[in-house]
């Protein structure tokens, strides 16, 4: 237990302004804690012992100030109003009086940035309704994880030490929403390459059973003894790029196809259809490659997603000793 000081004794302790409801009179006094403060408002205000307890607000907005941690979070010569045998605190601007705020306060209010202000709202928000937490925004948790956490702490009427743990908090919460932002992204990303994956496969179906019923699908009758299908040489004619118009059987047909045959039945020079073969052979060889990647991304989302055992009985991750 904490001794009682000596009488004559001077005990250090922290500077504050003690004051009555609506009166002018003002007494700075030194305490080290709560309780302490309270007995010398009941001291040097004269309040009778049979109006106690003595409830001590800060003067300037009547935040009741009932906790040490808090009390030693505040800067010096923070004005307080002592309020007793029930009675409320109330405004007053008749002489700044239980609204006071002092100069230092004022000053910094008039230079506070923009950010600040915003910062405060969130915070007199959060003290009203803790649980209102859930609904704030990224923008409005980043203010708050921003804000100073000994005006933070004054202004949610906690600790230092749990308004740090606050901030510490909604930092892992910004982060858990930011690598769920990344997972559905990713997620969108893996849909769109399988609905892609699935319209290519299903048109080389079309090609592969429209080229069976084709009455003209093989030439070999003619002189240009070429196998590819009317349609197919109509496309390499008439399109300026025609290896993005083709199935990816089709361009497989081309660049089998012998040249010579081909530029026959097209009507072309070697070179220009020796050209077109090779532009043919690029595009297949994308379109191949796509693919494979396609699948091997598929590969590597089957093996990361966990059993249903392990869905429904999921171990906790062993925390990183470093």
């Amino acid at each position: 237990m904490e001794e009682a000081p000596q009488p004559g004794e001077r005990r250090p302790g922290k500077p504050c302004v003690l004051l009555r409801n609506h009166r002018r009179e003002q007494h700075g006094v030194a305490a080290s804690c709560l309780e302490e403060l309270r007995t010398k408002a009941r001291d040097v205000l004269s309040i009778d012992e049979s109006l106690a307890p003595v409830t001590l607000v800060l003067a300037e907005d009547g935040t009741i100030v009932d906790d040490d941690d808090y009390f030693l979070c505040l800067p010096s010569n923070t004005k307080f109003v002592a309020l007793a045998g029930g009675e409320k605190w109330t405004y007053s601007d008749s002489d700044g009086g239980t609204a006071w705020i002092s100069q230092e306060s004022f000053e910094a209010d008039e230079t506070d940035s923009g950010a600040g202000q915003v910062w405060r709202n969130v915070a007199r928000q959060l003290r009203e309704d803790l649980s209102s937490i859930i609904l704030l925004s990224e923008e409005d948790l980043q203010v708050l994880i921003d804000a100073p956490c000994t005006d933070l702490a004054r202004e949610l009427r906690r600790s230092c030490a749990s308004v740090q743990g606050l901030q510490n908090t909604l930092q892992r919460v910004l982060d858990q929403r930011e690598e769920a932002r990344q997972s559905t992204q990713l997620l969108a990303l893996y849909l769109q390459a399988l609905e892609k994956e699935g319209s290519i496969l299903s048109g080389q179906q079309e090609s592969a059973s429209s080229f069976s019923d084709e009455p003209d699908a093989g030439l070999g009758d003619g002189p240009s003894n070429t196998a590819l299908a009317s349609r197919v040489l109509a496309t390499l004619q008439g399109k300026p790029v025609p290896e993005l118009s083709l199935s990816s059987q089709d361009l497989e047909l081309v660049t089998r196809e012998d040249p010579q045959a081909l530029a026959t039945a097209l009507n072309w020079d070697r070179e220009k259809t020796e050209t077109v073969q090779q532009a043919c052979c690029q595009e297949l060889s994308l379109r191949l490659q796509q693919i494979q990647s396609w699948r091997s991304l598929r590969d590597v989302s089957a093996r990361k997603s966990p059993p249903p055992g392990e869905l429904q009985n999921p171990k906790r991750a062993k925390p990183n000793p470093s």
